[in-house]
Order: structure tokens, then sequence, then C-alpha cells
């Protein structure tokens, strides 16, 4: 008796739950959807100890091309909305160090410049933005490679700074804001 007790509430549940309310599904929602994520990912690290410095033959202690090509990726470029360029110099050496990074498209032409300069025992922070506050944002969705440069303001070859484990180093980083759809 308590078995068609049970089975015949578990029919009438599973009927009540047929018949319950239940909201239409409004699969148009996700064009109503504006989501927009931040990434953020280093791009640059550049480090040459003072002794490289002092035995560069001439002022230009770095000069390299990194390839980037994650900028002109249809992910990245088709999305992006604005962003900021993070550059941090730090200078342990003796000497002021100037910093030249060029931003180049696939062809190798210059699309954007920064250049600055870091006394002896500092660190430089400079923050770039791209998008409606700032440069244009086609400089990024361009930018195929970076050319990194550094030179001895001073060309001073002989004195040695007396922090430990003098060197430079440049780094950088991306946060960009991007559109998902």
């Amino acid at each position: 008796m308590k078995s068609i007790y049970k089975n015949t509430i578990g029919v009438l549940l599973c009927c009540a739950s047929l018949f319950s309310c239940v909201e239409e599904q409004d699969f148009g929602q996700y064009d109503e959807l504006n989501i927009t994520p931040i990434l953020e990912a280093s791009m640059l690290y550049v480090e040459a100890p003072e002794s490289l410095v002092n035995d560069a033959a001439d002022a230009e202690v770095i000069s390299r091309n990194f390839n980037f090509d994650a900028f002109t990726s249809d992910l990245f470029s088709e999305r992006v909305i604005d962003g900021t360029i993070t550059y941090i110099a730090e200078n342990t050496t003796s000497k002021q160090m100037d910093f030249r990074i060029e931003f180049l498209d696939v062809n190798g032409n210059l699309l954007d410049v920064e250049i600055f300069a870091v006394d002896p025992g500092q660190v430089y922070q400079r923050d770039i933005a791209y998008g409606s506050a700032g440069e244009s944002i086609e400089i990024i969705k361009n930018t195929s490679s970076l050319r990194v440069t550094a030179t001895n303001a001073t060309g001073d070859t002989e004195s040695v700074s007396n922090l430990p484990d003098p060197k430079i180093v440049l780094k950088s980083s991306g946060k960009f804001r991007m559109r998902v759809k």
C-alpha cells in the first residue's frame, strides 16, 4: 500500500512540474551582452650588466629587434578598444642611459617611438595610453615588431657603480580592454 501511495505522489509531482510556471527562454540576450575583459601581459625584458655597458665599442649598448606579432593577430587587433603600455627602466650603473623603443609594422615602417633617459641609480616608469585617451590605437593594432635601443649617454666606459650588481633593465607590460564579440 505504501508503494502505491509513493508512486502516486511521484507521478503527481512529475505532472505538476510539467505544468508549472516556467518562463520562456530568451536566447537573444547574447546580442545585448557588453563584456569587455582586460588582458594584461608582459611584453619586453632586456637586461645588461654594467660590464657590457663599459665594453660597448660605441655608445650603443643594446640594439635589438623583437618580433611581436601578438598585436597584429586578428583575435587581438579586431577586438582591442584601448589600453596602456607601462615601461620600467632600472639603471643601477654609473652612467646615464637613453632608451628608445620603436614600434614597427610588418614592413619595418616606423609607427611610433618612445624615448626616455634614466639617470644613474634611478628607476623610471612611464605609462603610455592608446585609444580614445591617448595615442592612436591603430599603432598597437599594426605593430609587428619592436626595436629596442639602449645608449650610454655619457660615453663613459671607465667608471663603475658602487651599487651591488650594477646593470640596466628595461621591462614593459601591456594592459588592454577587449570586446568579446
